[in-house]
């Protein structure tokens, strides 16, 4: 399994922070620590693996256009995750490419056409082992986090 790296930073805007996973910083924006005036941990610099995973359990509930997906991460994760159409299009494409997904052109509730996005079988599969392996690492972590100082 290859993994494409993906950088996770953060965002201060007119509604407070935001967690954003993009291949590369923008060139306006600046990687800022986020512990200085408000309780939030650092992101990590590199996050590996975890676009696909999300974009995996989204078309396993059910198919969507690139649009949806990128509306459906914002939303479920309470405005902290947002994913570029720089990250995400691509990413899209190598599910594809992998076997992962299938896309289908069709008209979107706007009346426009759209790529919609399915999980195949081999991508219920691969949803299965990157879950598996995102529960032992995060279980991992959260034992670290836990210790207690001597």
């Amino acid at each position: 399994m290859t993994y494409r790296p993906i950088l996770m930073y953060a965002l201060q805007g007119t509604c407070g922070w935001r967690i954003v996973l993009s291949p590369c910083l923008p060139r306006a924006e600046v990687l800022v620590s986020v512990t200085e005036d408000i309780n939030m941990s650092k992101p990590s610099d590199l996050v590996q693996g975890t676009l696909d995973m999300l974009l995996l359990k989204f078309l396993a509930l059910e198919p969507m256009n690139g649009f949806a997906v990128s509306q459906r991460l914002k939303q479920v994760s309470g405005d902290v995750l947002q994913v570029s159409d720089g990250s995400l299009y691509p990413a899209l494409h190598k599910l594809e490419q992998e076997g992962w997904i299938t896309a289908e052109w069709k008209t979107s509730e706007y009346g426009r056409r759209a790529k919609y996005y399915s999980l195949t079988r081999l991508g219920r599969r691969q949803l299965e082992k990157e879950a598996d392996n995102w529960g032992r690492l995060s279980s991992a972590i959260s034992r670290v986090i836990k210790l207690k100082e001597a």
